[in-house]
């Protein structure tokens, strides 16, 4: 069964730190191109960042120097850091994996493999 499972979610106050974590079983990381998106209350998913096999990355102009996506293949994880967090990033936040190495995407449909998603409170 191929599955990705999110973690590293929690309450934290505006401006701070959470780093989130997506572990792959079942399939190799290696050869997937991975992105995490988050969805807010009553609002549609958006895709905030993704890492290609070789670590090329784009980000959601809103998250951009404040989110650093990584990649690590041999313990089969990708991670999401978030310095600075303010309220409007509080979601419900996933990851997912699409089968095409090479390239990065954003776009939802792309990707076919997905995480249960972790949530993320900022809030004083």
């Amino acid at each position: 069964q191929l599955q990705l499972v999110e973690s590293g979610g929690g309450l934290v106050h505006p401006g701070g730190s959470l780093r989130l974590s997506c572990v792959a079983s079942g399939f190799t990381l290696d050869y997937h191109s991975i992105a995490w998106f988050r969805q807010a209350p009553g609002k549609e998913r958006e895709g905030l960042s993704c890492i290609s096999r070789i670590s090329s990355s784009t980000y959601l102009d809103s998250v951009k120097g404040r989110f650093t996506i990584s990649r690590d293949n041999a313990k089969n994880m990708v991670a999401l850091q978030m310095d600075d967090l303010k309220p409007e990033d509080t979601a419900i936040y996933y990851c997912a994996a699409r089968d095409r190495p090479y390239g990065c995407s954003r776009v939802e449909r792309e990707y076919d493999i997905w995480g249960q998603g972790t949530q993320v409170t900022v809030s004083s």
